[in-house]
């Protein structure tokens, strides 16, 4: 029996995954979690790449304590700063609740 491979030229941005534990304030945090924000904005200090996840920990600034929730996301696009008025050494990161494909994968069902 024959089954199907699939082999990538290239290694995957995917194959070097790092999580990043990042603090995130409640109203935020709620958007997040609810889906209705799917970006944030953030000093790029991590050299974030597509493919990483991020686990957003609620964080409240005045009292400066975390309140124990946290959501999960992966980073699916990077938008770098010094461009579109957003300042050098910042970025836009996209935010999925799935992981984003290697390069060269569009079949979910490879995946």
């Amino acid at each position: 029996m024959i089954s199907n491979i699939i082999i990538l030229d290239q290694p995957t941005a995917l194959s070097h995954t790092r999580t990043h534990e990042l603090k995130i304030w409640p109203a935020c945090f709620e958007a997040v979690q609810s889906g209705a924000k799917t970006f944030d904005v953030r000093e790029n200090d991590r050299n974030y790449q597509v493919g990483d996840a991020v686990q957003l920990q609620e964080y409240e600034p005045e009292s400066e304590t975390y309140s124990g929730r946290s959501v999960a996301r992966w980073i699916s696009y990077v938008l770098q700063g010094g461009a579109f008025g957003l300042q050098d050494g910042w970025c836009v990161l996209g935010l999925s609740e799935l992981r984003p494909l290697p390069p060269g994968v569009s079949d979910t069902r490879l995946w």
